[in-house]
């Protein structure tokens, strides 16, 4: 509920949907029907739905409504064309999204809470403290707004005039697993063909290492990727650097992850960031081969992103191929990641979502 009283329409699934519109005395099929509009057609009001009387469509203007996200900023990287969006939300929070471009491919970058809890040190959003989850609305919602406003900027294409996201990251602001229910709720509502149709494969959800949460989505038999936030080899640093470690360790997390990957069918994301005299010795990749080994995995290497404020710099690139190399060595598919977006603080760790470095 919100906006006095009303229900917002997007971010329910059919069955809730066709139970409210039951509930208004309405058939059943107008919760289809409404879906179709919203999420097809991206109608943003009622009176856009020309197929649905006008007696049905006053009503549904006193008892529902459309959200949306107000775009405050955006700003686009000269070196690869990804844009970093700052969307203020309707109790004027805000959050920052991003979008990257890898020739067919058009990867959206979604948050899932405002601020984060988990207080990785190196992390720019978890410096910036958490003030709450967000509606599954909210999270679908930067993906809508994003498209909508490729369409206006003329990079539309397909035979809706929209230019359609391909994959989406839940790898924006906040944890996504600490905000489990409308995480999932989103995530449905991206891959269900009466919402994004997105398959369940070009979504991947990145998380810090919630083990409970990770057996959670295990049973959840979905094909949805999953990616771990991992970035230490032992216990001892993994626990200094991401706060999370000291109640869920790499060993239990892996256990959990090792889980999903039998049950999927999928190989695990490994996502490490590399930080210069922190975890990028060759004993650190040594150890991490070993934490790794019976995990079939990928694992992403990120040269740290520099973050105002926080003492972490970047290892020399000498330093980041011999420790992708010794990964190799040990038969591990360990490519360095480009961090795309790094120069208008749109890469892994940079989102804070307020005004700095966006115009």
């Amino acid at each position: 509920m919100g906006n006095n009283g009303k229900i917002d329409l997007k971010g329910l699934l059919l069955p809730e949907l066709e139970e409210i519109v039951q509930s208004w005395g309405e058939k059943r099929y107008r919760a289809r029907q409404l879906m179709l509009w919203i999420y097809h057609k991206r109608a943003t009001s009622f009176e856009d739905m020309t197929d649905i009387s006008k007696a049905f469509r006053s009503r549904l203007n006193d008892l529902a409504y459309i959200a949306h996200l107000k775009t405050l900023a955006k700003v686009e990287s000269p070196l690869d064309g990804t844009t970093k969006y700052l969307f203020e939300l309707g109790d004027g929070q805000r959050i920052e999204s991003v979008i990257m471009y890898d020739r067919e491919r058009v990867t959206c970058c979604v948050s899932t809470q405002v601020g984060c809890a988990q207080g990785c040190a190196f992390c720019a959003t978890g410096a910036s403290g958490f003030v709450r989850d967000l509606t599954a609305s909210e999270i679908i919602s930067q993906i809508m707004s994003i498209e909508a406003d490729m369409c206006d900027s003329g990079l539309a294409w397909g035979p809706h005039g929209v230019k359609s996201v391909t994959n989406v990251v839940l790898m924006g602001m906040g944890e996504p697993l600490a905000n489990y229910a409308e995480s999932m709720k989103a995530v449905r509502l991206m891959n269900n063909p009466e919402g994004l149709m997105i398959a369940a494969r070009k979504i991947t959800i990145s998380t810090c290492g919630l083990a409970p949460q990770i057996r959670q989505l295990t049973r959840e038999g979905t094909q949805v990727g999953l990616a771990l936030s991992l970035n230490a080899a032992t216990d001892e640093v993994r626990s200094q650097l991401m706060p999370i470690n000291r109640r869920h360790s790499i060993s239990d997390v892996l256990s959990a992850c090792k889980e999903w990957v039998l049950a999927v069918n999928r190989w695990l994301t490994v996502e490490y960031i590399l930080m210069k005299g922190v975890n990028d010795s060759l004993a650190d990749a040594k150890q991490l081969c070993r934490a790794l080994h019976g995990v079939p995995s990928k694992i992403n290497l990120i040269a740290y992103n520099a973050v105002d404020g926080l003492p972490f710099r970047r290892p020399d690139p000498e330093r980041v191929e011999q420790f992708r190399q010794r990964l190799a060595d040990a038969h591990f598919v360990a490519p360095v990641r480009i961090s795309r977006g790094a120069d208008i603080s749109a890469a892994c760790g940079q989102l804070r979502g307020d005004r700095r470095n966006i115009s």
